[in-house]
């Protein structure tokens, strides 16, 4: 439930939710706003917007768009706030479902990472100049998480990350990672290990594009 919260919508804007499915993200958004302005909620499979349409119906959410793409397809619209809560290999999850130990290797982290690069660079793409972009994961590999963040802040001299402040437990970002010395600025994201709050693990960023 964090992203929506660090994302803070208002009503009437333009929100995308690039990665929806299942939609308990999309719906607090809806909540957010009030019912007002209008989110995209996109996902890649048409399998996975199932879940979401029938969870945006259950919440009562009208103010939401159902799309069916690869995220980074997006272009041609600039919205004011988007939230990727991107694929990932779901290491913070490990506590609930033991089967991640089975299918984590390092060709997987890699791969989702390259991925991870492609939608939020997209996103950035389609902010508006002013407009706020939330990129989060469930996993703790640093590759998924500062390394992508590192990699926006190096392309993109109008990416501007955010401090989040938040009354729960935090631990420390990782500025460097197997070699590489990620942007200091990175230190301004909330990492979130399973022993901090007795949770799942989670890694949030908040990143204002300057005009």
């Amino acid at each position: 439930m964090i992203p929506p919260i660090v994302l803070d919508p208002k009503p009437g804007e333009l929100v995308l939710d690039m990665c929806a499915s299942p939609g308990s993200k999309t719906t607090q958004i809806a909540a957010i706003m009030k019912n007002k302005g209008l989110i995209i909620a996109n996902d890649y499979q048409g399998l996975r917007l199932k879940p979401l349409g029938i969870n945006l119906q259950r919440a009562g959410t009208t103010n939401a768009l159902v799309t069916l793409s690869q995220g980074q397809g997006f272009k041609g619209m600039k919205f004011d706030r988007i939230l990727v809560d991107a694929p990932c290999s779901g290491t913070g999850t490990i506590r609930k479902s033991f089967k991640t130990l089975l299918i984590w290797n390092p060709v997987m982290v890699n791969r989702l990472a390259g991925t991870q690069k492609q939608l939020i660079e997209t996103a950035f793409r389609n902010l508006k100049d002013g407009g706020t972009l939330v990129y989060s994961t469930c996993t703790l590999e640093p590759e998924e998480d500062e390394g992508v963040i590192d990699f926006l802040l190096r392309k993109y001299d109008t990416a501007s990350l955010e401090d989040i402040k938040l009354p729960i437990k935090r631990s420390p970002a990782i500025l460097e990672f197997e070699g590489q010395s990620y942007n200091p600025e990175i230190r301004k994201c909330l990492r979130i290990w399973p022993q901090d709050n007795d949770t799942e693990g989670f890694f949030v960023a908040k990143i204002k594009k300057l005009n």
